[in-house]
């Protein structure tokens, strides 16, 4: 078991010797480093959500709704508030996965293969955006574990394309994105006229598909601006027509375990159930989707009760420690997807930034499992109460 408490003991046994932390543990701290750090376009990209951002502050304030319940005197734990959770008959050293966050390259240069040197190192797997700055192939060589996330295309033949892809190059999962079968109404975005796609950002996957080139007159043009790729992606980009019958394709293209992201019902996770995915992602996309809807972790329990005995059930949006993931994974949550705050750290940062954030996020979670006397991977409804 990797001991990710004793980052704690490392930061003060720094400072007695005069080096002080560089970046700060604060969600807020970072975030206005990393808006500092950014353009104002890329910055209110990842940090805005839809329309009155009210589903992303709900995101954040149901944490607040739910109480961690210590029991100080229980036996012994089998490894002392362990990270490592099972997922899928694989063995991870935590529960914490990097959320597809696509577009990277407005927020460093190294984009996704800055993200990799961060994140291998603490254990912690990508999962890897259709619409990253990197080919998947590139980030494959780069880290031991990852997962792809598929945004449905319009084009079939390029969704299986994608899939295939996927598997080659070593993916263990495939997580399908149910909840953008177009984008959200973002307000920032339109007050800076900010669409990175439109400068063929976040194309990388698409840009080096055999399908997708096959499609166009002319070879794609990496940085070109209204061009034939460019509106070809932004044609087929999503199939707004997306159902189960789609979801129930991949099991042709791939044997890898398949999940559904954006699942925020019970009827709709148990239709899932029914053919045959292995698991889906309580999420709400950070609240950039849709504006006052439910949020994330409210809709957690009832998803796992209608399935969490069929599927796994992940979670994402709203997170900001580790208290948080503690409390989603009590709900039932089996592993949860961290977005926003390793991103400001690779903005401010690079690599080291998106390390210190995980460390950070790992430290607190294993501190709050050994001082809630639990393993992770056992915390159940009896740690947590309904304030």
């Amino acid at each position: 078991m990797s001991d990710f408490a004793q980052y704690q003991d490392l930061v003060y046994a720094n400072a007695t010797n005069g080096e002080l932390p560089r970046l700060p543990y604060d969600h807020e701290r970072l975030r206005d480093l990393a808006e500092q750090a950014m353009e104002p376009g890329p910055f209110g990209y990842v940090e805005g959500s839809a329309g009155r951002e009210r589903t992303a502050l709900a995101n954040v304030e149901a944490f607040s709704r739910y109480a961690l319940r210590p029991r100080s005197l229980r036996p012994r734990s089998r490894d002392k508030g362990g990270l490592g959770v099972t997922l899928f008959g694989e063995s991870y050293p935590t529960p914490l996965l990097t959320a597809p966050i696509g577009v990277l390259e407005q927020v460093h240069d190294r984009a996704e293969l800055a993200v990799a040197e961060g994140a291998d190192p603490v254990g912690v797997p990508m999962v890897l955006s259709t619409a990253s700055s990197t080919p998947m192939e590139e980030v494959a060589e780069a880290v031991d574990f990852w997962w792809y996330q598929l945004y449905w295309p319009g084009d079939d033949e390029l969704a299986e394309s994608f899939v295939r892809r996927a598997t080659a190059a070593g993916a263990k999962a495939i997580v399908v994105t149910a909840d953008t079968k177009r984008l959200g109404w973002r307000p920032r975005d339109l007050a800076q006229g900010h669409l990175p796609f439109l400068r063929s950002q976040g194309t990388a996957n698409y840009f080096s598909d055999p399908v997708f080139r096959s499609r166009l007159k002319a070879d794609p043009e990496p940085d070109g601006v209204f061009t034939e790729a460019v509106f070809h992606f932004l044609g087929s980009f999503a199939d707004k027509g997306l159902s189960t019958d789609n979801i129930a394709r991949i099991r042709a293209w791939t044997d890898l375990p398949v999940l559904v992201k954006g699942v925020l019902r019970a009827d709709e996770a148990v239709e899932l159930a029914e053919i045959g995915v292995d698991g889906v992602v309580v999420s709400n996309h950070g609240g950039r989707q849709i504006d006052n809807s439910v949020a994330a972790l409210d809709a957690l329990p009832e998803v796992v009760e209608a399935v969490g005995e069929r599927m796994t059930v992940l979670f994402d949006s709203g997170v900001r420690s580790g208290a948080d993931v503690a409390v989603a994974m009590a709900l039932g949550a089996r592993a949860v997807l961290l977005g926003r705050p390793w991103v400001y750290g690779l903005a401010v940062d690079g690599a080291a930034g998106v390390e210190h954030v995980l460390r950070s996020f790992l430290a607190e979670l294993q501190i709050t499992a050994e001082l809630l006397g639990r393993d992770v991977a056992d915390l159940d409804r009896g740690d947590v109460a309904r304030r």
